[in-house]
C-alpha cells in the first residue's frame, strides 16, 4: 500500500501474530502483511486491513455501512439507525453483528413459557457478514459493503463479481477464495463469536453460504437469494421470519 510504512501499524493489534522464535519482520513478510515497492518497506494491502485501527486512511471504502428501515424500501425518512463498521477487518464483522442484534426484531409465543422468536438467526448472519468482509474486492473504489435491514428482510451488498469461475449455482458447492492472504490470516489468528458456532473466524470447507441458506430458511420458511448486481455486486436477501411463520 502506497505511503505506508510499518510505523502506521498498531502493536496491539499485531501481537497475535507475533512469534518469539522469529524476528518480527520475517514474520510480517511471511505472513504477506507487509511489502516493499522501489525498496521501500511498507504494509500490504492485507497488512493495512488487519492491523491498522482505521484502514480507511488508504482505502477509503473498506467498511461497513449498515442502515436500518421501518419499511420495506429505502427511505432517508424511515431511517431507525445507521452505523459506518470501520477499523480492522474483526472489529468491522463483530460491530455489524451487533448492529443487527439490536435492531431485530423479537416476537414471543404464549404457549407454556415464553419464547422469543428472532427475525434472523445471527449464527447465519454471522455468516454473511464473515463472507462479505474476507472475500470482498477491496480494489474497487467507491463501493462499500452495504448492510441493510428493511421490516421484512436484510440485504447484504458485496463489492465485486463472483471470483474466477465461481457461479451463482455454485455458491452452496463451491469456494473460490479472492483474497486468499485475509482468508488464511481470520481462519488461523481470529476466534469467531459464540453464534458461529465455532472457534475459527473463517473455516474453510464450503460450510459457510449451505449455513446461511440452511439456518435462515428453517427460521422464516423463505429461501435466501444470491443475486449478482449490475455483474459487480454480489447481494445477499435473508428474509425475515414472522411469528405467524414460527405458529404454522
Amino acid at each position: 500500500m502506497p505511503a505506508t510504512t510499518l510505523d502506521d501499524l498498531d502493536r496491539s493489534l499485531l501481537q497475535r501474530f507475533l512469534r518469539a522464535d522469529t524476528p518480527e519482520a520475517d514474520q510480517l513478510r511471511k505472513l504477506h502483511l507487509s511489502a516493499s515497492e522501489h525498496g521501500q518497506l511498507g504494509l500490504s494491502i492485507s497488512g493495512v486491513l488487519l492491523l491498522t485501527p482505521n484502514p480507511t486512511q488508504w482505502l477509503g471504502n473498506a467498511y461497513v455501512q449498515c442502515v436500518c428501515y421501518s419499511g420495506t424500501e429505502r427511505d432517508a425518512h424511515d431511517q431507525l439507525d445507521a452505523a459506518d463498521c470501520t477499523g480492522p477487518l474483526d472489529q468491522q464483522i463483530n460491530d455489524a453483528l451487533a448492529f443487527v442484534r439490536r435492531n431485530m426484531r423479537l416476537a414471543a409465543t404464549k404457549t407454556i413459557g415464553r419464547q422469543d422468536l428472532p427475525q434472523y438467526d445471527l449464527g447465519a448472519v454471522f455468516e454473511a457478514i464473515v463472507n462479505a468482509v474476507a472475500h470482498r474486492d477491496y480494489s474497487m473504489t467507491g463501493r462499500r459493503i452495504r448492510l441493510h435491514m428493511f421490516v421484512d428482510r436484510l440485504e447484504l451488498y458485496s463489492p465485486g463479481a463472483l471470483p474466477n469461475s465461481l457461479s451463482l449455482d455454485g455458491l452452496m458447492e463451491n469456494t473460490v477464495t479472492r483474497n486468499e492472504t485475509i482468508v488464511n490470516l481470520l481462519s488461523r489468528y481470529y476466534n469467531a463469536r459464540e453464534e458461529a458456532g465455532r472457534q475459527a473466524l473463517i473455516e474453510r470447507r464450503c460450510e459457510g453460504v449451505p449455513k446461511i441458506i440452511k439456518a435462515s430458511e428453517a427460521l422464516s420458511g423463505k429461501r435466501p437469494e444470491y443475486r449478482l448486481v449490475d455483474d459487480d455486486e454480489l447481494l445477499l436477501i435473508i428474509y425475515a421470519a414472522s411469528k405467524d411463520v414460527q405458529d404454522e
